[in-house]
């Protein structure tokens, strides 16, 4: 599950990674972030909240470790001066790490990973509406064609997907929206918000609210160590990884390579565990992805 790599707290200059190992190391983060669908294939017995606790507790873990080795223990110092905003954030990241994989369990990997593709279009919906951002008319194009893409893939299957799978997708890109506008309104009101530290919020938030859900537990060993694996590499090192590329790569770039996890997760899970997609959602898939590179172009031919 990636993060919103549109948000602006990540886009500031940083020294010491060039713009061609940031590509790189950002494909790679796509590539993380992708093996969640195919792991959670390979799993025994755990299932839904179960499977969401131990990766958000193994996510919590892993930070605890892992920010104070990039950003010194003055981390733990913004949890308690961070403000509104950043509990806001911390929230809304809680709604995306519970709502993607409790999706994962309950439909496809491919439908789950073309709904969240629509977030950052999403995400300009909402600050059109409420933060007053104003939205170029290639965006709105994409908007529609990205629409059209979720309605034909949804509309095809109608009768084969759960509807409670549907709405639990749909609240990762809500979630995702949600917290952009959040940041960038505090941004503009002169309080920056520290992504790592929501996300930690994030983490300890999922893993309280899904334990009564997930009890009692009945992951195996195995279980454990795979979800201990999503908890590391495919969540923890990859956020830390690409709030770094975002102080390198601009915000059309982020956006385009973040693209690669949808390609790269239905791939995985058709290849990795036997889940090869449907038609649908190829051709829908399509044309969100579509309009999604059309826009990004577009506004990184904009920006250079």
């Amino acid at each position: 599950m990636k993060m919103d790599t549109t948000q602006p707290a990540l886009l500031e200059s940083g020294p010491g990674l060039s713009h061609g190992r940031a590509v790189w190391l950002m494909v790679a983060v796509t590539l993380m972030w992708s093996i969640a669908g195919v792991v959670t294939r390979h799993l025994e017995q755990a299932r839904s909240f179960e499977v969401t606790f131990w990766r958000s507790f193994f996510t919590l873990i892993a930070l605890l470790v892992i920010l104070p080795a990039f950003q010194g223990r003055a981390v733990f110092g913004t949890l308690r001066g961070g403000g509104r905003a950043l509990w806001i954030s911390g929230v809304c990241w809680s709604v995306m790490f519970t709502a993607f994989m409790v999706a994962i369990t309950l439909m496809p990997v491919a439908n789950v990973l073309v709904t969240m593709a629509v977030g950052p279009l999403l995400t300009a919906l909402f600050a059109w509406v409420f933060i007053g951002h104003h939205i170029a008319p290639r965006t709105w194009g994409a908007i529609v064609l990205a629409g059209l893409g979720i309605a034909w893939m949804y509309g095809s299957q109608v009768a084969g997907l759960p509807v409670a799978g549907t709405l639990v997708a749909l609240c990762v890109p809500v979630a995702a929206a949600v917290n952009w506008t959040v940041v960038q309104h505090s941004q503009r009101h002169g309080h920056a918000v520290d992504l790592m530290p929501a996300v930690l919020i994030g983490a300890v938030i999922s893993s309280l609210a899904t334990l009564p859900a997930a009890w009692p537990l009945q992951a195996s060993a195995r279980d454990l160590a795979l979800l201990a694996l999503l908890g590391l590499v495919q969540l923890a090192i990859p956020c830390v990884l690409a709030v770094r590329c975002g102080r390198v790569l601009k915000a059309p770039e982020m956006a385009l390579l973040g693209l690669l996890e949808v390609v790269f997760g239905i791939l995985l899970a058709w290849l990795g565990a036997g889940e090869r997609p449907a038609p649908a959602v190829l051709t829908g898939g399509a044309l969100v992805i579509g309009a999604l590179v059309f826009n990004e172009l577009l506004a990184w031919k904009e920006q250079k």
